[in-house]
This record gives structure tokens, sequence and C-alpha cells, in this order.
């Protein structure tokens, strides 16, 4: 089981090298391809009502929405085994819950960068026919 670390240390650790080597983020495109992956959606319960994310066809990849506000509370049900991307549409909300989980001990954690823009473009039809067609 992995400690929580200081917030302090996390902070210590943002150096312009960690964000201008782009440690902290990655690209929809490069967050599909890993394996064993999580991409949790940190929007309100609404949002996800509204617009939810299911990536049937990215086995792969998980999706689980956890509003930010319950993320404390939930945080037992997101898997330190896997490389967790927080999405949520302008980063900013996925940034607080980036700098919390890492405080937390999570290993591999980054921002899937993009927005809905992004998402959208990655699971666009012929992004998700190569995704079917790899899996045949």
């Amino acid at each position: 089981m992995r400690k929580k670390i200081d917030m302090e240390q996390v902070l210590r650790n943002l150096t312009l090298d960690y964000f201008g080597n782009g440690k902290h983020k990655i690209s929809p495109d490069k967050f599909f391809d890993i394996e064993n992956a999580l991409l949790l959606d940190v929007r309100s319960k609404e949002e996800s009502d509204s617009i939810f994310i299911k990536l049937e066809h990215h086995t792969n990849v998980e999706s689980l929405n956890i509003p930010i506000n319950e993320i404390p509370e939930r945080i037992d049900e997101i898997p330190k085994t896997k490389s967790i991307g927080v999405f949520c549409p302008a980063n900013v909300r996925s940034s607080i819950v980036y700098a919390y989980l890492l405080s937390k001990g999570f290993p591999d954690v980054r921002i899937v960068e993009g927005g809905y823009l992004a998402l959208t473009e990655a699971l666009k039809p012929g992004q998700i026919l190569k995704v079917i067609k790899s899996k045949k």
C-alpha cells in the first residue's frame, strides 16, 4: 500500500522541469493506448448524466464518474494500480483532483488535456473503428 504524501511535497515537485516536460498531462489518444487505465470524470452527476462517457470499445480503459466534491469520501473506488486520467471540461477540477490524488499516494495520475473537444476528436467514428478492428 502506498503512503500518503504531504501536499507541501507535491507542490515542491511541481517544478518548471515537471510542467515543461508535460509530466502532468496526457492527450486522449495517448491515454487510450495505455493498458489498464481509468478515465476519472470529475464532473458533477448532472453533467455526467447529460453526456456520459462509457468507452465500451476501449476495453483497456475503465470510465468512472466521481464528482469533485465526492472524491474524499469515495477515494477507495479509485484503484492505485491503474493509470489514471482525470477529466473535466476545462481542466480546472481535473487539476485540483490531480494534485489531491498525488498527495494521497496515487503513483500514476495525469490530466487528460483538451476537455470535451479533445475527447470527441479521439472518439470520432474512424478512431473507434480503428480500436474495434485492432481488438479482432
